[in-house]
C-alpha cells in the first residue's frame, strides 16, 4: 500500500469514527419507576405558573371561592367530591399528600393514590383517542411514552365537575406530563394543562416525589360515610344511630 493509500485510510476511518460509536452504543435505558412515592419539597424544580383564567372563567372561580368562604363563615361548608368519597380524579390525585404507587409493566404504567384508592392507567405506545370518543370520568383517558428517561403522557377526557384548586375548565383540557427522576430517589412530574376555552396560556407546574423504601400501601375505603348533599348543595352529616 502507497503512503498515499494508507493516509486516505487512516483519514476515513477517523472520519467516521464517531457515527461508528453511535451506532454500537446502547439505547438508553428506560429507567423503571415502580415503588411508592410520596410529596417532597424540591426547591431545584422548575418554578410553577400561576394559572390565567379568561375573565368569564376567573368570575367563575372567583364566586365559587366566595360562596365557600361565605358557607364556612356560617359553619355550613359547601359539599366537597371528598366528602361525597369521589376522590380527586385528575390531576389532584398527583397532588397527595397521601402516598402513591406506581407499578411499571409491560405496555401500561399504573398508579395508585392510597387515599380514596384511586387507580390511573397510562397505556404506553398507543395513540390518544379524539376527545369526542372518550367517555368523560375522573381520570380520563391517558396515553404515554418514554422520550430516553422521561414518560410523556397526555390525558384527555376529564369529567368538567372535576376541578384542581378550584378551577373550571372545558371538555377540552388536555393534561400532559413529563415523568424523570430528578435524582435516584427522587421523581418530578412537570404537568402543562392546556385548555383554549378556559386559560389564556397554558398552565405549567411541578410536583415532586420521593420514594418511600419499603412502605406497604394501606387500605382506604370510604365507609361509613354520614355526610350527604342538602338541596342548598350544603355539607350536612346524618346522625350516628342512623349508620348501620
Amino acid at each position: 500500500m502507497t503512503i498515499h493509500k494508507l493516509i486516505a485510510v487512516l483519514l476515513y476511518c477517523t472520519a467516521f469514527q464517531p457515527l461508528m460509536a453511535w451506532a454500537q452504543a446502547p439505547l438508553a435505558a428506560i429507567p423503571d419507576i415502580t415503588g411508592v412515592w410520596e410529596r417532597a419539597k424540591d426547591p431545584t424544580a422548575p418554578v410553577s405558573q400561576q394559572a390565567q383564567l379568561k375573565p368569564q372563567y376567573l368570575k367563575v372561580k372567583q364566586a365559587l371561592l366566595q360562596a365557600q368562604s361565605e358557607a364556612n363563615a356560617k359553619g355550613q361548608p359547601l359539599a366537597t367530591r371528598l366528602m361525597q368519597c369521589q376522590g380527586d380524579g385528575m390531576p389532584g390525585m398527583m397532588g397527595g399528600p397521601f402516598p402513591m404507587e406506581v407499578i411499571q409493566s409491560k405496555g401500561q404504567v399504573t398508579i395508585i393514590q392510597e387515599a380514596y384508592t384511586q387507580v390511573r392507567r397510562i397505556y404506553l405506545d398507543q395513540a390518544q383517542k379524539p376527545i369526542a370518543d372518550v367517555e368523560p370520568s375522573f381520570f380520563g383517558h391517558s396515553v404515554g411514552h418514554w422520550d430516553q428517561a422521561t414518560l410523556i403522557i397526555e390525558t384527555i377526557g376529564i369529567k368538567e365537575e372535576v376541578m384542581y384548586q378550584n378551577m373550571p375548565h372545558s371538555d377540552q383540557m388536555r393534561i400532559k406530563e413529563k415523568i424523570y427522576y430528578a435524582t435516584p430517589d427522587l421523581l418530578r412530574d412537570e404537568i402543562t394543562i392546556e385548555d383554549p376555552v378556559v386559560l389564556e396560556k397554558p398552565w405549567v407546574f411541578t410536583l415532586s416525589y420521593k420514594r418511600i423504601p419499603d412502605y406497604q400501601m394501606l387500605e382506604y375505603v370510604c365507609e361509613g360515610n354520614r355526610y350527604y348533599v342538602d338541596e342548598k348543595g350544603q355539607q350536612k352529616m346524618l346522625p350516628a344511630s342512623s349508620i348501620k
